[in-house]
């Protein structure tokens, strides 16, 4: 069948919104994250159990500060483990309804490492702009727990030790998210337009309620932030950044109501 084309000239291609680069991830940077506390974690920290974690949060620089996420073997069956968050920060940033993150990551190759890039606030308010689990080897997760959604997404750029270009778009109607320059998910839910939230960054080790411990040989383990951005869509004028007056929220699971999985 053949398709009526127009003899008129084609029309010209449209512009994406223009955007303010509003954050730049400076990791050793004291005033832009906090290392070694969250209050995704019950009491802000160290340990988290009850979210199938075997983590316990260290300040110590070598763990998170050069963008490279680390997680050693303690005597005690625990982890030590690095995690930077904004949350509590002299900064205080925080991403709002349409801002757009990209971020390019290393992925782990040791079972049991289970890194993430999410947000946080008062208890809720998490997307995970990407978690993976090195068992599942070709599959990255993507939720919103704020509107009930998520994709395992299978994908052949998806390994063990690969490097991955992400992007999510915080739409107050859709979040969508990106690999390595591709839509590949789009969930029609959202944030709504008030959302905003905190980022955290760090490298927890799975207890083995959904993916398996590490093996008894590891005893170090890592995955690597090389950089991390945040744009802002102009709406006209000058963007501003939302800000309220907050505190420790409850601390609910990371996982959230994470289904049993045929990997992750």
């Amino acid at each position: 069948m053949n398709e009526p084309t127009s003899r008129g000239p084609l029309p010209a291609p449209r512009d994406p919104p223009s955007s303010d680069l509003v954050f730049t991830a400076d990791f050793s940077s004291t005033t832009q994250w906090v290392a070694g506390r969250s209050w995704a974690y019950p009491g802000g920290g160290p340990v988290n159990p009850g979210d199938d974690k075997l983590d316990h949060l260290v300040r110590d620089a070598d763990y998170s500060r050069s963008g490279v996420f680390r997680a050693t073997r303690r005597a005690d069956g625990m982890w030590n483990t690095g995690l930077l968050t904004t949350e509590g920060s002299e900064e205080d940033f925080t991403v709002q309804a349409g801002d757009v993150l990209e971020a390019r990551v290393r992925l782990p190759r040791e079972i049991g490492a289970w890194p993430a890039i999410w947000t946080w606030r008062d208890g809720d308010q998490e997307i995970d702009v990407f978690e993976y689990h090195p068992d599942n080897t070709d599959v990255l997760e993507f939720t919103n727990h704020v509107k009930g959604a998520n994709r395992y997404l299978h994908s052949d750029a998806v390994q063990p030790g690969a490097w991955v270009d992400l992007r999510t778009e915080f739409g107050a109607r859709s979040v969508v998210w990106w690999l390595n320059g591709t839509r590949v998910f789009a969930d029609g839910r959202g944030v709504g337009h008030s959302w905003y939230a905190y980022l955290i960054v760090n490298l927890s080790v799975c207890a083995g309620r959904y993916h398996p411990r590490p093996s008894r040989g590891t005893t170090e383990m890592s995955f690597e932030v090389s950089s991390l951005v945040v744009r802002r869509p102009r709406a006209g004028g000058t963007p501003q950044r939302a800000t309220a007056a907050h505190g420790p929220g409850a601390a609910t699971t990371e996982g959230g109501s994470e289904p049993q999985p045929t990997g992750p």
